[in-house]
């Protein structure tokens, strides 16, 4: 059998058989990279490259990671890839762990002179930050220096403490090489590096391109937003298609936002954003959405004196003028039949989309009342309503609503002469009229109250019936009729032709006493003369009073017909 081969010795550790578990901890520990310091110069490998920062591999057991705004292009994309070599500086620690690291190589002052010319032509030195003292921060620049609170750059007390150990960049503002007193600068490194950053995102903008920023300020007018040092407005009508009334209902400061560039002044400095270009305009699609004629449905936004607007879809709003929102030609306020948060029912009149223009009616909804006026109130039909108006030529009165009836001065009374229709009637008063005659094309109805009135004609028919006889005079005689008088203001139509038809009795009744000869001259005589002249003459004359027997009475047309009754 043959014995197993025994493991090759590791070539970076030997460990004997008796070795104990903190003696190989602290082989480990000898053979592990060292920390690197603040200042040290490393060659480095980029791990990745992102919006968040740029992360290298130092050789050491934490990785390193830079500022991605160093490695930015004009266009704002990264010109650093994972893979690419870079030699970096470690200026300290980042908040998350990481060695925070710099391309930029500052030089330390080894000297006294060095430092003088440092302060003499403003150039960024390196330091370690070695303590907190009182006031600030005790900074190691090749001797000790202060650094101030207020010009440290931190916002509070813990960050200061977390300077500590790191590495820093700073001028030197004061220098007294007798007193070896150096007070240095860091706020103004971080400032003059934030405005380098700021000019240099400022530079990679353009109109057009979509961005992602944070809104820092909220105002009346709109929002400021940070996109990366950088502030643009978002102005309050740039926000939605819809109606925004404040920006605070759709914006919160510290959310982040993706916004459009629409505009920016190099020379002012100015950035104008967008969010609702992020989206189609809802009125391009407006005019095969809502041809005239479409009936929609919206919630009405506000109300203005001259109509309400609607709000059919978000971001199209429709106008439904006062005009258009009853048939009746009294003036109303919009307020007096819609009121804001109601949902209506419209039909679309006319829409332009390049002026952003819907024109809506309420009215039509309701169908026009004038369509079938003729079915609700035919001519000669009795109908209700209220004086209107009052005007010197007639009166106006409310059949129904959007439906107006116009009373002439003339068919106001028949009993007295009226100058002014005031004298008969007042605004607001309740009558019934006679509808005389409709144009529904130019929407008129004409009424008439006198119509209504009794006249002796009515009187007579109520008090009698067909079959009476009734004496009355003869008026006119006209060809085959006769207008005959029976009282005062009452007047009756008697044909001819049945006067004719009682001669004709009477001839008849005659010849039956007469011998035949008698009747042959007679008949002989009245066909050579002419008998409709003759018989005329001898049925009725006018001015002669005879007796009638009533035929016809009519109640609604005020006419009677008569007949010979001898």
């Amino acid at each position: 059998m043959n014995n197993p081969v025994s493991p090759e010795p590791d070539e970076t550790l030997s460990v004997p058989e008796e070795t104990s578990f903190a003696e190989l901890l602290a082989e480990f520990e000898k053979r592990r990279p060292a920390e690197a310091q603040p200042g040290e110069v490393l060659e480095g490998i980029v791990v990745s490259a992102g919006e968040e920062g740029v992360l290298v591999d130092i050789g050491r057991k934490r990785e390193g990671i830079l500022p991605p705004e160093s490695f930015r292009d004009a266009g704002g994309g990264l010109t650093v890839h994972a893979g690419d070599r870079l030699t970096v500086v470690v200026t300290g620690r980042s908040p998350e762990g990481y060695y925070a690291l710099s391309t930029v190589r500052v030089k330390r002052p080894t000297d006294w002179s060095a430092l003088e010319q440092a302060h003499a032509s403003g150039s960024v030195i390196a330091g370690t930050v070695r303590e907190v003292v009182k006031g600030g921060l005790a900074v190691d620049v090749g001797v000790r220096a202060f650094l101030p609170a207020s010009r440290s750059g931190a916002r509070d007390a813990a960050e200061m403490e977390a300077l500590v150990g790191q590495e820093i960049r700073c001028k030197i503002i004061q220098l007294d090489t007798a007193k070896e007193d150096v007070v240095v600068d860091r706020r103004v490194v971080l400032e003059e590096e934030a405005a380098a950053a700021r000019e240099r995102r400022f530079s990679s903008l353009e109109e057009g391109e979509v961005v992602t920023g944070v809104v820092r300020s909220i105002t009346d007018f709109g929002a400021f937003v940070d996109l990366g040092g950088i502030d643009g407005l978002l102005h309050v009508t740039d926000l939605a298609w819809t109606r925004v009334n404040k920006p605070s209902d759709v914006l919160s400061e510290g959310e982040a936002i993706e916004v459009k560039i629409l505009k920016i002044d190099r020379e002012n400095r100015r950035i104008s954003l967008g969010r609702k270009q992020l989206v189609p305009d809802p009125w391009s699609l407006a005019e095969q959405k809502y041809p005239p004629g479409t009936r929609v449905r919206g919630t009405v936004m506000r109300l203005a004196d001259f109509g309400a607007f609607v709000e059919v879809e978000p971001g199209v709003d429709g106008l439904i003028h006062v005009s258009e929102m009853s048939w009746s030609k009294k003036q109303r306020k919009p307020s007096e039949i819609l009121r804001a948060g109601e949902a209506v029912e419209a039909v679309v009149l006319a829409v332009n989309a390049a002026e952003r223009r819907l024109s809506l009616g309420l009215k039509q909804v309701l169908g026009d009342p004038w369509e079938t006026i003729e079915e609700r109130h035919p001519a000669g039909s009795i109908v209700e309503g209220k004086v209107t108006n009052l005007a010197k030529f007639g009166a106006f009165v409310e059949l129904e609503e959007g439906i107006e009836g116009m009373i002439h001065i003339a068919d106001i009374s028949s009993s007295r002469q009226i100058k002014h229709p005031r004298e008969a009637l007042a605004e607001g008063q309740t009558v019934r009229a006679l509808v005389l005659g409709i144009d529904r094309e130019r929407r008129r109805i004409r009424l008439g109250l006198k119509q209504l009135e009794p006249t002796p004609a009515d009187e007579y028919i109520a008090e009698h019936k067909r079959g009476d006889v009734v004496t009355g005079r003869v008026v006119e005689v006209t060809g085959e009729t006769a207008k005959i008088e029976l009282g005062d203001g009452v007047s009756a139509l008697c044909r001819m032709s049945a006067a004719r038809a009682q001669e004709d009795e009477g001839a008849g009744a005659a010849a039956g006493k007469a011998d035949l000869g008698q009747l042959t001259a007679m008949l002989a005589a009245k066909w050579k003369q002419g008998r409709a002249p003759r018989a005329a003459a001898a049925a009725l004359r006018a001015g002669e009073v005879r007796s009638f027997r009533i035929t016809a009475l009519d109640p609604g047309r005020r006419s009677i017909e008569v007949e010979l009754a001898n």
